[in-house]
């Protein structure tokens, strides 16, 4: 009965050790590691600010046994401005990516999503204008899913930054 008991114990510590090996996160130290990463990392440009550019960028890549990004693809993006700063920080993640044991190489999908923090009547504007102006970039080959890990997706805030406009100076007649 003892070895019986000791070899279910076994058996289920076994089971539970597999289980968490297949369940970390593929980023070096967890998801909040990776999330305050990209809030420390992904700046959003002032063009976006000023356009009020909002939307989701979709990014497919690639990551070598060093945990390196081998290869990066735009799956897709509601305009190409959103995909700038995402590139940048999605750069700088080099050697920080885990892939499950026994792969050469392996690929994520990680979704970011970009919005303004608090909009304004203004800012409001001009996100319909940026809507309506955008340009989506869509990829033309499916991903099959069952080769991929979604990562949780990535939220970034932003302060709409109305452009300047400069006013010509009326001449007074002397």
């Amino acid at each position: 009965m003892k070895k019986l008991i000791l070899m279910l114990v076994a058996i289920l510590s076994f089971s539970y050790a597999m289980a968490q090996a297949e369940m970390d996160f593929p980023f070096q130290g967890g998801s909040k590691v990776m999330s305050d990463y990209f809030a420390d990392n992904l700046t959003v440009t002032d063009l976006i600010k000023q356009r009020a550019a909002n939307g989701v960028v979709v990014m497919k890549f690639t990551s070598d046994e060093k945990g390196s990004i081998i290869k990066m693809v735009v799956y897709y993006a509601d305009d190409a401005s959103l995909t700038e700063p995402v590139i940048r920080a999605m750069k700088g993640t080099n050697g920080k990516w885990i892939i499950p044991d026994k792969q050469k190489f392996y690929d994520f999908l990680i979704p970011f999503a970009i919005n303004i923090d608090a909009p304004t009547a203004r800012a409001s504007k001009a996100m319909l204008q940026f809507y309506n102006n955008r340009s989506p970039i869509v990829a033309n080959d499916q991903i099959p899913l069952n080769l991929v890990s979604l990562l949780p997706t990535v939220q970034v805030k932003y302060t709409y930054t109305p452009p300047v406009v400069v006013k010509a100076a009326k001449k007074v007649a002397n």
